[in-house]
């Protein structure tokens, strides 16, 4: 059975936050609540945590996942940036939205797409999902909690653990989360395009 831990989204307990980032050193995967909807969450390196997602969410292996970061500098560490699109996705940082980049050699080849050798990265703007990335102390890979047949994101923290019990380790509930998954932008081509509207504001990119 999933662990259930009630965390503030404004001001997060530190001993609480601790607990969801020694869960995630030691392997498990989560459930959490971000500015878009809930997510499900495990270290970079834990391969055995990447298949439960791909398990959960029946997921090809043309998905992109996201490497959630904690600041600008850390996205830079991670995906190639020209200066058009170091300058666009400096201005719409942190928010609800998801870019997809030319990996670096920082990312494991088996989370980039397996022929555009590209990474979906993103910035919260939440202060719970803030405080977990800095008690982690490295990037969270995470895809949206949807599930299967579903076109919208889990929004609510019992719902989810009483979906998920089993399958997951760790589940955070923070209250009531925006519905709408992000808006998913491709500079992969060395232009964006917009792949998904979602809660970001689309016109920046158009």
């Amino acid at each position: 059975m999933a662990r259930y831990l009630d965390i503030h989204p404004v001001d997060p307990q530190p001993r609480l936050v601790a607990q969801v980032a020694t869960a995630l050193t030691d392997g498990g995967l989560i459930a959490y609540p971000t500015d878009s909807g809930y997510a499900l969450g495990c270290r970079v390196g834990q391969h055995d945590g990447t298949e439960r997602i791909r398990q959960i969410r029946q997921l090809d292996s043309g998905h992109h996942f996201t490497l959630v970061c904690s600041s600008f500098a850390q996205l830079g560490q991670l995906v190639h940036l020209d200066n058009s699109a170091f300058r666009a996705i400096k201005a719409a940082t942190p928010g609800p939205y998801t870019f997809i980049l030319p990996a670096t050699g920082e990312v494991p080849r088996r989370l980039a797409h397996p022929k555009k050798k590209t990474v979906g990265v993103r910035i919260p703007d939440s202060r719970l999902v803030q405080a977990l990335l800095r008690e982690l102390g490295e990037p969270l890979l995470s895809s949206t909690l949807i599930l299967p047949g579903e076109s919208q994101p889990m929004t609510e923290g019992w719902m989810v653990k009483d979906e998920l019990d089993r399958v997951v380790d760790v589940v955070v509930d923070s209250g009531d989360v925006v519905a709408e998954p992000t808006t998913v932008v491709d500079f992969s081509a060395g232009y964006p395009e917009v792949v998904r509207a979602g809660a970001g504001d689309t016109s920046r990119f158009e």
